[in-house]
């Protein structure tokens, strides 16, 4: 004679049910710190240590998760700061505070949180490290997010927020703020998020000026922003040459990738010029991301081998 052990199913109802709510709270706390571009700062971090300590260490968990953790926070307290005009524009209408999934308060409460954390995790590196992680957050924060809503080249002084990263791996693993090689890194990167940003401008430029943002279509015509935005994707390109000159790379075959991945950059590149589909600028749009991960990987290579 056997026995089974039979659950209720409103026992069984309840345990999916948390589990779904446990499911949907980390769903919306990956999209309320837009986690996607905090990991990839946190890359760039990596870079920048990497090329200063020559390898990985234990003594770099302390700011690369710090960097995670207060990008985490900025990137929350940008949303909340700017939820009102997220919920005008489509392509940010479904975010957690628009979309009502989550409340302003404890949206804020979180941003405060991770960012609270976040600089107690780097200052247990040094205060070097905390004090620039807390420059780029004020930055971003208090600069730029707010003067995006005044001028439509806001993104000029904003890039900064993406060449500091790299900085603060450098500096976290020793490296001096004014050596070449993390000048030439962190110029790479400011100068690659003005076209980042003005792809993203022309797919979603409507949506842009119905939310309220000042925008280049108000001073240029379609054109000239395409022609403006393939400059700016050719600069990109051409300053990697300072890679080779700060002795970033030596290897003949780390600049020979750089040529040829250039190259190609470039030429797939072109169709923005004589294009006014929004598939094209998406395509150059991650063209141009794929291009900057792939030369952050060579650089990462050549100086941990």
């Amino acid at each position: 004679m056997s026995s089974t052990i039979s659950i209720p199913n409103n026992k069984i109802a309840i345990e999916k049910s948390r589990i779904r709510n446990i499911l949907d709270f980390f769903e919306i706390l990956s999209e309320l710190t837009k986690f996607r571009i905090t990991f990839f700062v946190t890359v760039t971090t990596l870079v920048g240590y990497l090329i200063q300590g020559g390898g990985f260490e234990l003594e770099m968990i302390l700011p690369i998760l710090g960097v995670l953790v207060l990008a985490c926070g900025a990137s929350s307290l940008n949303e909340y700061q700017e939820r009102n005009i997220d919920s005008k524009m489509k392509r940010t209408s479904s975010r957690p505070i628009p979309s009502g999934r989550i409340s302003e308060q404890n949206s804020l409460i979180i941003s405060l949180a991770f960012i609270s954390f976040g600089s107690f995790i780097l200052l247990l590196s040094s205060i070097e490290v905390m004090f620039l992680g807390l420059f780029t957050l004020l930055w971003y924060n208090a600069v730029y997010t707010p003067l995006k809503q005044k001028t439509a080249i806001a993104i000029l002084p904003g890039s900064l927020v993406g060449a500091l990263p790299p900085v603060i791996g450098w500096v976290a693993a020793g490296g001096a703020i004014y050596d070449p090689k993390i000048i030439a890194l962190a110029s790479f990167m400011f100068i690659w998020q003005i076209p980042h940003f003005w792809l993203l401008l022309l797919m979603y430029d409507k949506e842009y000026r119905e939310a309220g943002f000042p925008t280049l279509s108000k001073i240029f015509s379609f054109n000239q922003i395409t022609k403006i935005t393939f400059t700016w994707i050719s600069i990109l390109i051409l300053s990697s040459i300072v890679f080779y000159s700060s002795e970033l790379l030596v290897s003949n075959i780390s600049n020979f990738f750089l040529i040829i991945s250039g190259v190609l950059t470039f030429y797939f590149s072109l169709p923005v010029l004589r294009s006014k589909q929004k598939k094209i600028f998406g395509k150059t749009f991650l063209l141009i991301n794929a291009y900057v991960l792939s030369i952050l990987i060579v650089i990462s290579i050549e100086n941990i081998i």
